[in-house]
């Protein structure tokens, strides 16, 4: 008697095992089982590991011109990046602020950023100067690239101060491949330009680099910089807007501007699709309502808090989530035409309807 039982058990205990392998690799799949698995959203794995936050250990801080501060960051085996990328750095008040990497792409050990002090900004800059100090452990997520350097037959750079940081590594690796570039460079001082001296020396063949102080000489000459420019060249623009803005209406007609801002452009927040709208999270299974003046990452971070932001400007991209439904009012100048057709950065853009569906 005992040894069928004793079977019966084990069948039964075998069977349970199996489904529950069973149900944990249908769940894996769709965590939303019983319903179908969805493709993989705009913030899935690719993005995870972009965003993921690491703790690394400040080793080095020098002022590398008058109110500019460069940090170097080390940690064992880090992501590599090229030249553009950028890091967030999630500062101790918890504000998280965009820098660019301006160090060398081939160090796995370590990353350089650069930041000046703003006196009159929102705050990030002014705890950098003031309260990241060597030996100090920091957070930090990324790298991403929103500002990447395209294969050219030529290059023409135009930088104001600051703006200098994502373009030195493109700088550095132009020169060593020999590729043909130009660099138009302005700042209030020349003691206020980080990096003054290594691009000089970068530039001495061929005169490629123009530096303009505007305590010296005024302002750039921009129209002149980007005249006569030969078929296929890229021009490259990252400083404060009164400068994009020169450039942009410098280029000829159809001419394609790589731009990197300092912060978002000036828009019209009470424009044409301002009012209230809901919106569903097609994952999760919630709708929750977007208030007229409120931005749609505020209302769904109400929901899932976990979701990644960062600039809540429009500018760095980290917030950027696939449209499966409605029609997008798109208020930021960072997405490219093919990604505007099926995502939004939702910290800045609208519904110009009355409901999107967001695959989160």
């Amino acid at each position: 008697m005992a040894l069928p039982r004793l079977r019966t058990v084990v069948l039964v205990s075998g069977a349970a095992l199996l489904t529950r392998r069973a149900l944990k690799r249908r769940i894996a799949r769709s965590p939303l089982w019983p319903l179908p698995a969805l493709p993989e959203p705009v913030s899935g794995h690719s993005q995870r590991r972009a965003t993921a936050v690491r703790r690394l250990l400040i080793t080095e801080r020098s002022e590398v011109a008058e109110g500019v501060v460069r940090l170097r960051l080390e940690g064992a085996g880090l992501p590599r990046w090229e030249p553009g990328a950028h890091l967030d750095l999630v500062l101790p008040s918890g504000l998280v602020r965009q820098y660019s990497l301006c160090g060398d792409p081939e160090d796995t050990g370590a990353y350089t950023v650069a930041t000046r002090l703003v006196a009159d900004g929102r705050g990030g800059s002014r705890e950098v100067h003031e309260q990241l100090r060597e030996g100090l452990e920091i957070e930090v997520r990324g790298p991403r690239n929103r500002f990447p350097l395209t294969e050219a037959p030529a290059y023409v750079f135009v930088v104001g101060g600051i703006g200098i940081t994502p373009v030195l590594p493109m700088l550095r690796s132009l020169a060593a491949s020999g590729a043909d570039w130009r660099l138009l460079y302005g700042g209030r001082s020349r003691a206020s330009m980080p990096f003054l001296e290594e691009i000089e020396k970068l530039g001495t063949d061929g005169d490629r680099v123009t530096v303009v102080a505007q305590d010296e000489t005024g302002h750039p000459d921009v129209a002149g910089a980007l005249a006569e420019l030969a078929p296929g060249t890229a021009v490259y623009c990252c400083g404060p807007e009164p400068l994009t803005d020169a450039v942009a209406a410098a280029l000829p007609a159809g001419r394609p501007l790589h731009l990197e801002r300092f912060s978002a452009a000036a828009g019209d927040a009470a424009g044409p699709g301002s009012g209230p709208f809901e919106v569903e999270l097609r994952r999760s299974g919630r709708t929750v309502p977007v208030a007229a003046g409120q931005s749609v990452l505020a209302a769904v971070r109400t929901a899932a808090p976990h979701v990644a932001y960062s600039c809540e400007q429009g500018f760095c991209g980290t917030c950027q989530q696939r449209v499966l439904e409605g029609e997008i009012d798109h208020r930021d100048d960072l997405l490219t035409d093919d990604e505007r057709g099926d995502s939004m950065l939702i910290c800045v853009s609208r519904c110009r309807g009355g409901r999107l569906v967001l695959d989160l």
